[in-house]
C-alpha cells in the first residue's frame, strides 16, 4: 500500500505506526507523529494501523542549549 511520510511517498506492507517506527530504526521515544493531520500520543503507536493513502509526518526532538 502506499502512504505519505514527511512528505515522500512509500509502499509499505500494512502495520501499526510502531512497527513503522521501528522498521526505519528509529527510537519511538525521540519523535513525534502527526497522522493525517492529528498528532498521535506515543501509547497509540502501537495499536494505530497504517492504511492506504496515509499520511504521517514523523518530527525529531533535538536537544540544544
Amino acid at each position: 500500500m502506499k502512504i505519505m511520510v514527511n512528505g515522500e511517498e512509500q509502499q509499505i506492507e500494512p502495520k501499526t505506526v510502531m512497527g513503522y517506527i521501528a522498521e526505519i530504526g528509529i527510537d519511538p521515544r525521540a519523535v513525534a507523529v502527526e497522522l493525517n493531520m492529528d498528532i498521535l500520543e506515543k501509547v497509540e503507536y502501537a495499536t494505530t494501523m497504517l492504511k492506504e493513502g496515509d499520511s504521517m509526518e514523523i518530527v525529531h526532538f533535538v536537544g540544544g542549549g
